[in-house]
């Protein structure tokens, strides 16, 4: 593929791609201005690229089916969990527009500044709709609590952290990889979750503090 559209049209044509704000974003945040720079050529092919530190801007097709299910709407607000070169914020910020927020949550220091600059191409910051935040992602962040949506895009080893699952609103929407398979985790009521898996996926491992 050799640009932005030619992918957007495979990711429809495949069924990745079906609401129409998705396609909308993806047609308006390009994804070769979150790749690294000697990569740019490469930034439509359908793969995960490095972006330094043992971390990845994740393959196109897997960021649209997760964005498919996380289903995020205008005027929400939205935690993203490993944002690394900040794509899938810049794609949620556009979507969740200026009534809505999108909090960044990255732990490599080097990543933050990486997807900063990422996402200041679209003033996205500037607007006060993103902010991009170094921190551990598996402790969510209680400041902003409590979220509509909250996407994490690295693969955990296990349970989904409880501070996720208490700092999301009735009715909000977790989408995670775990292992392999991808997860949405609705939540229905207090304490109270529906969980589908979805499998066959490739993640980097989920970063924590040591």
């Amino acid at each position: 593929m050799k640009n932005n559209e030619e992918m957007v049209k495979k990711l429809i044509s495949e069924g990745w791609l079906k609401q129409k704000s998705l396609i909308s974003a993806f047609l308006k945040i390009k994804r070769e201005d979150f790749v690294l720079e000697d990569l740019k050529k490469m930034s439509y092919l359908n793969e995960a690229l490095p972006i330094g530190f043992g971390q990845t801007i994740s393959q196109p097709l897997v960021v649209a089916f997760m964005l498919e299910l996380l289903s995020p709407q205008e005027g929400e607000k939205i935690l993203d969990i490993g944002a690394g070169s900040g794509w899938t914020t810049a794609l949620l910020a556009e979507i969740v527009g200026e009534k809505g927020k999108v909090v960044a949550i990255e732990i490599v220091p080097e990543l933050v500044e990486f997807g900063k600059r990422n996402v200041s191409k679209y003033n996205f910051i500037e607007k006060g709709i993103v902010d991009f935040v170094l921190g551990n992602g598996a402790e969510g962040y209680l400041k902003e609590a409590p979220f509509d949506k909250i996407l994490c895009s690295a693969s955990l080893k296990g349970e989904v952290p409880l501070a996720w699952k208490e700092q999301l609103k009735i009715g909000g929407r977790i989408v995670t990889p775990i292992f392999h398979s991808i997860w949405l985790i609705e939540k229905i009521g207090k304490n109270n979750f529906k969980e589908s898996e979805f499998e066959g996926f490739a993640f980097v491992p989920f970063v924590e503090k040591k």
